[in-house]
C-alpha cells in the first residue's frame, strides 16, 4: 500500500491540512498519509530541508513526500518530481532539494508540465497530490514532467572555512521543540577541519569547549544528585542528526527556558569554532 508523507508550513488552525488529505483520499482510496510536520516556519526552506532530511530515510523505499513550503509557481519557482535515494519527492524547485540530498545523485529528475490541464491557486492540493497519485498508482515520471539536468542549488548555507583551516563559521538553521539550537555544521567537517585539536564554541555572549555525545553524557552521574549540575546545565552536543547543537539540559521553552530563549539565538545566527593550533 503507498505511503504518501507531508510536509509543509500550514499549521493545523487553517483547512489547507485538511483538504489536502481529503484531496488525496479522493484520488487514491487507501493510501496511508503521514504528517512529518506542518509547523514548518513559513517558507522556511532550511527549517523544511533539516525535518524531512532527517526523517525520510525511516520510511519505507518508493514512499513519496509532497513538500509545501515556499511552492507557489512561478517563473523563477517551478514545480519538480524527483526520485533520489528510492523516495520520491514532489516540491518546488527552489533548492530544498540540494539541502536534503546534496551528497546524493537523484535517479530521475522532472520538471512537472501539468499545469495547463489543472486550473488552480493552492499547487499543493491541486497539482501537487495529482503527481503523488500518479507516481503511487506506478506511473512513472516522465508523463507528468520533461527531464532536467539538475536542482537548484542553494549554497550560501553552508558553513565557511578559513583559508588556514583553523575555524567554521556556520549559523543556526533549527530550533527544536525544546528549544535546542541546531547548527548546520556537521559532525564529518568538524572532524575533518578540527583533526582532534582542542577548540572553543562561542554562540553569542556563551562559549563552549567541550562537544558531548548526549544530553546525559554532560552530567556526571557519580557525583551525589543534590551535588550535580542538571537542569540548566549548558552544553554543545552532537545531536541524533550529527549536527552540533546547542542545548539546555531538559529545557522547557514555556517554564525554565531553552537554548534560544535563555542565550539569545535565533534562526540565522552565528556560531563561531576556533581550533587551538
Amino acid at each position: 500500500m503507498a505511503i504518501i508523507t507531508l510536509t509543509t508550513d500550514f499549521g493545523l488552525k487553517d483547512p489547507s491540512t485538511g483538504a489536502v488529505k481529503g484531496a488525496i483520499l479522493s484520488e487514491l482510496e487507501g493510501v496511508n498519509i503521514v504528517d512529518i510536520s506542518h509547523n514548518v516556519s513559513p517558507f522556511h526552506i532550511t527549517e523544511a530541508a533539516y525535518i524531512i532530511k532527517n526523517a525520510y530515510s525511516s520510511f519505507p523505499k518508493g514512499t513519496i513526500h509532497i513538500i509545501g513550503v515556499d511552492s507557489e509557481i512561478t517563473p523563477e519557482n517551478k514545480h519538480i518530481a524527483i526520485q533520489l535515494d528510492d523516495h520520491f519527492f514532489i516540491c518546488a524547485n527552489n533548492g530544498i532539494m540540494s539541502l536534503i540530498a546534496a551528497e546524493i545523485k537523484p535517479q530521475k529528475l522532472v520538471e512537472v508540465n501539468i499545469h495547463n490541464a489543472i486550473e488552480t491557486n493552492f499547487p499543493v492540493l491541486d497539482v501537487f497530490v495529482k503527481v503523488a497519485c500518479h507516481i503511487a498508482r506506478g506511473g512513472t515520471l516522465e508523463v507528468i514532467g520533461k527531464s532536467i539536468p539538475e536542482v537548484k542549488q542553494i549554497t550560501k548555507l553552508n558553513p565557511f572555512i578559513n583559508d588556514n583551516q583553523d575555524q567554521i563559521i556556520g549559523h543556526v538553521m533549527y530550533i527544536d521543540t525544546y528549544g535546542n539550537v541546531v547548527t548546520n555544521i556537521s559532525r564529518k567537517i568538524f572532524e575533518n577541519i578540527g583533526k582532534g585539536r582542542s577548540f572553543t564554541i562561542n554562540a553569542r555572549s556563551t562559549s563552549f569547549t567541550t562537544i558531548h555525545e548526549s544530553y546525559s553524557h554532560a552530567i556526571d552521574f557519580n557525583s551525589p544528585k543534590d551535588n550535580r549540575e542538571e537542569e540548566g546545565k549548558k552544553l554543545a552536543i552532537f545531536n541524533a542528526s550529527n549536527y552540533v547543537e546547542i542545548a539546555i539540559y531538559k529545557s522547557n521553552p514555556h517554564t525554565v527556558g531553552s537554548a534560544s530563549t535563555l542565550l539569545g539565538l535565533q534562526l540565522m545566527d552565528t556560531i563561531n569554532i576556533k581550533f587551538n593550533s
